[in-house]
């Protein structure tokens, strides 16, 4: 009996293309990503990604969209209120980007027609309409909550200090005195950072939801 015999590499699939692709970005960023450097990494000819994908931009769509499925949003399809469902999305949304901050830059086009982007932003919108917002203000909260994670994983903002008590001489920078120390603490200052500006966000919509009108 005859048997087929394997394929000496794995067959080339839109999933794979992605998972090298991301590896790529994450590694070099998205200058890196090339027709020709994602052929070589997976060992086929150029062309035969097309089979997959038209053009890089859909590869590094598809890349951001995987980025985004990781997201959960089983917190809105439960019982929680409107602020804590945001808060825990928040958080499991910047965690998702934290290990690809260099995709961020294509998350923040929108989700056009990426399908897990869309999902999460209607998630976020239906329950902040079944939690008694307008739609147009709903709308809002969806982009200003967007705007304030991606913001947060861009870049450390601690990070943006060096390690050097010099660089930040009291003549000339007279409350910088401890600047140096940042950099060390980085993910204290950042983490501390974003659930500051996270609580702010949501305390000050608490206070317009306080103030809609009664349905």
């Amino acid at each position: 009996m005859w048997r087929m015999a394997r394929p000496r590499k794995p067959l080339l699939s839109r999933d794979r293309i992605i998972e090298t692709a991301g590896a790529l970005v994450d590694a070099e960023g998205l200058e890196a990503v090339s027709t020709r450097r994602l052929a070589a990494a997976l060992g086929v000819s150029g062309p035969s990604l097309y089979n997959h994908f038209r053009t890089k931009d859909e590869i590094l769509d598809a890349v951001a969209d995987a980025v985004s499925a990781r997201v959960d949003l089983s917190m809105f399809d439960g019982d929680q209120d409107w602020r804590a469902a945001l808060h825990a999305w928040a958080h499991s949304y910047r965690d998702a980007l934290a290990d690809h901050p260099n995709i961020v830059p294509v998350l923040a086009r929108g989700p056009g027609r990426r399908p897990a982007g869309l999902r999460l932003a209607d998630a976020v919108f239906g329950a902040m309409t079944a939690a008694g917002w307008p739609a147009a203000q709903a709308t809002r909260i969806g982009a200003l909550m967007r705007y304030f994670i991606l913001g947060s994983a861009v870049a450390s903002f601690a990070g943006g200090f060096v390690d050097d008590r010099a660089a930040y001489d009291p003549a000339d920078y007279p409350h910088l005195g401890q600047a140096h120390l940042l950099a060390e603490r980085g993910r204290e200052v950042d983490e501390g950072a974003f659930e500051t500006g996270l609580a702010a966000l949501l305390d000050g919509l608490a206070l317009q939801y306080e103030a809609l009108p009664a349905p």
